[in-house]
């Protein structure tokens, strides 16, 4: 079957942009293909600096005959209609229609045939709207201009065009189009220095192939390849080892079409300056890799760089080019560096009494002192010192004012671990600076130092707080304070760590500090005061929570709806306990005794319900064992009395599994219950009474879980 090849040419496109522009190129040609009959067997779209180009392969020579039928007027309508509908189906006379019987009388119907065309006449229409709607985040408008059309929208000047359509084993043709001005061919262009001239292709096999003899690599991730393995390869050769960056080999693949690593090097006095500044210098500055030596694990005065030709000089002019770039950029950095360690951390605090967190919640400094007071509370509970956790949560911010984290913004916290340990703080103070950011995001690993854990988890909970009292929530995808993260990143450390945390507690003190803010009267008057607002936004952030915590689980492949049947007990505010509970509960209705004592509260739930609705009343209240006329009712009330005792003391012990095991005693009695008894029996007071005790069933159930939340 035909194959279709697409080339568009340009100059150069952003690195940033390539991927998602093949991929839009191939989904959009793709879709209008499907759209007009021409289902293809495969696709595949490539990207270069300087040109997106498609293959489509088996595409059908011709779309497929189309018939359908239209119907039409009633026999007998008025002669309009009849008229109408001829004209619109391109019939001559009635007498071409069919007739259709209908309940509601007899139908005409135009059986309409419409022949398919040629596929490459097809794709001769849909390619130029395809380049003219393209959605570049970013483009230049250029070209000719004309009235119908204006320039071309085009994220770089766009100079040739290659369409051709084929079998393999024919002369493919061009698809005929053209878009202001630039004609569809089978010409295009190498590599812009070392083969410029124009190529002439036929089809996607010789166009690789003859793209690769003009030192193109047409495929993205064959660049990468040749990147990532050439630049190991180099290191190895001298006793180093790669500093692998699987973002940097993306972006650098993009501005490359016929990658050549070499390796330059920069003076050994800039290795006084932590590894991570000297990376993210020549990272950023030079899109350079580092590398270091495996021996001690510290970074050598070595980096490769990937050029984009090769050079007949081996490549040692743009290698020292580089290097007169990357030295004047690392004695900046290394400026910046020695500048800031000779200011003491807290010495910069009283700048942040200038900087607004947020026009509502006051400034960096008061969120600061807010931090540090809830961290100091949440010490205890986490095994952390408290003095330390205090001194760390005053510094954590700190290293914000500094001209490193002011040149490279993703070296927060990493850098105020530096400098704290430079002033001789304690080695736990420090390490909360990097780690009170963590987890970042799902693959981030969560603090490991206990006071790192009290400040991660106080700077969280404030960022939380805060933006519920100034009513400031997620809505829909939008999040722009990345509140969900910071629930999650709650979430994960608690459950990480097994760290026992009564949420409610931790809220209602952060509350306590958003609500004093400015205030000098007394804290419990200040809460009497907003003790309603405080109880709302408590229950409305742990539902919050319980969301955040479904979607964690629910990734680990637990169940949703369990984590709902725990967490509409109420009071469940122990992230710890409710995820155990789940996991015990997860089991138990994986065994048959779950499953059918499930089944039982269901059924006794629905009928309480229906009983319910229809006497406009509900069935609280203990049963009179004085009306209990058959043995499954005894021994049902005897069941749901033992259970509810050994369940409830299980789950005061924590003991869930036990407490699983309890609710088991309870199905064999439900069964019989349910086999023998008839509810709705002829005595009022009998059929109430059993109805009081379906109830106890679910009451006896709430010990450990709401069973009507749990699906099947």
């Amino acid at each position: 079957m035909p194959e279709l090849l697409l080339e568009l040419f340009s100059e150069e496109i952003p690195a940033r942009m390539q991927a998602k522009a093949a991929d839009d190129l191939r989904r959009m040609v793709t879709d209008r293909l499907v759209a007009e009959g021409l289902v293809y067997e495969g696709a595949k779209a490539f990207a270069t600096p300087r040109r997106l180009a498609l293959t489509v392969h088996g595409i059908p020579a011709r779309q497929p005959d189309l018939k359908t039928e239209r119907r039409g007027p009633k026999i007998g309508a008025p002669d309009a209609a009849v008229q109408g509908f001829l004209k619109a189906t391109g019939l001559n006379s009635l007498d071409e229609a069919k007739i259709q019987k209908d309940p509601k009388g007899d139908f005409y119907i135009a059986l309409i045939e419409k022949p398919g065309r040629a596929a490459i006449d097809v794709i001769a229409e849909i390619l130029p709207v395809i380049v003219r709607t393209f959605p570049w985040p970013k483009s230049m408008r250029w070209g000719a201009r004309s009235a119908k059309s204006g320039a071309l929208t085009w994220v770089r000047p766009l100079h040739s065009i290659i369409a051709t359509f084929g079998l393999d084993t024919e002369e493919p043709d061009v698809v005929k189009f053209a878009v202001d001005g630039i004609e569809a061919g089978q010409t295009t262009y190498g590599h812009r220095f070392m083969a410029p001239g124009a190529i002439s292709v036929r089809r996607f096999e010789d166009y690789e192939a003859k793209l690769k003899a003009a030192k193109v690599i047409l495929d993205p991730q064959a660049r990468k390849d040749i990147i990532l393995e050439d630049a190991k390869e180099m290191a190895f050769a001298q006793g180093l080892e790669l500093v692998e960056d699987q973002v940097l080999v993306d972006e650098v693949s993009g501005l490359v079409e016929w990658p050549v690593v070499m390796m330059g090097s920069f003076e050994k006095e800039f290795l006084v300056i932590p590894d991570e500044v000297i990376r993210a210098t020549i990272r950023n500055n030079q899109k350079c890799f580092v590398v270091r030596d495996p021996k001690t694990g510290k970074l050598t005065n070595k980096f490769v760089l990937t050029a984009n030709i090769e050079a007949p000089d081996g490549g040692k002019t743009i290698v020292a080019g580089n290097e007169r770039v990357i030295r004047p950029r690392l004695s900046d950095a290394k400026f910046f560096y020695e500048t800031d360690l000779k200011t003491r951390l807290e010495d910069r605090l009283p700048k942040f009494e200038q900087i607004v967190f947020h026009e509502k919640l006051g400034t960096q400094a008061e969120r600061i002192k807010r931090i540090e007071r809830l961290a100091a509370e949440i010490a205890p509970l986490v095994g952390a010192d408290v003095e330390k956790t205090k001194r760390a949560a005053r510094l954590a911010k700190a290293d914000l004012l500094t001209e490193v984290v002011g040149e490279f913004p993703e070296l927060q916290g990493l850098m105020g671990k530096y400098y704290a340990l430079a002033q001789g703080e304690d080695a736990s103070v420090a390490a909360a600076s990097e780690e009170h950011w963590k987890p970042q995001g799902p693959t981030d690993r969560v603090p490991t130092d206990p006071v790192s854990i009290a400040v991660a988890l106080a700077d969280k909970l404030d960022t939380l707080v805060g933006f519920w009292v100034i009513d400031e929530k997620p809505t829909g995808s939008k999040d722009p304070y990345a509140l969900r993260r910071a629930a999650l990143g709650v979430i994960r450390i608690l459950l990480e760590h097994n760290i026992r945390a009564p949420l409610t507690s931790d809220l209602e003190a952060s509350l306590a500090l958003h609500f004093m803010r400015g205030d000098g009267r007394p804290v419990a008057d200040i809460l009497k005061e907003v003790e309603g607002r405080v109880v709302a936004i408590v229950n409305d952030l742990l539902a919050f929570f319980a969301d955040r915590l479904k979607v964690q689980l629910r990734e680990q492949g637990a169940r949703h709806d369990l984590v709902d049947a725990v967490f509409s007990l109420g009071g469940q505010d122990d992230l710890l306990l409710v995820v155990r509970r789940v996991e015990a509960l997860g089991k138990f209705l994986d065994s048959d005794d779950g499953k059918n004592l499930l089944a039982g509260t269901k059924r006794a739930s629905n009928i309480l319900s229906i009983e319910e609705k229809k006497d406009k009343r509900t069935f609280d209240g203990a049963p009179d064992a004085a009306l209990y006329k058959l043995d499954e009712e005894k021994a049902l009330a005897a069941a749901i009395d033992q259970v509810k005792a050994e369940a409830s003391a299980a789950v005061a012990k924590e003991d869930f599994a036990a407490a699983m095991s309890a609710m088991a005693k309870l199905r064999p009695a439900v069964d019989a219950f349910f086999d023998k008894v008839k509810v709705n029996d002829d005595d009022p007071k009998v059929r109430e009474n059993r109805l009081k005790l379906l109830n106890e069933i679910r009451a006896a159930t709430r010990a450990v879980a709401d069973f009507s939340r749990i699906e099947g």
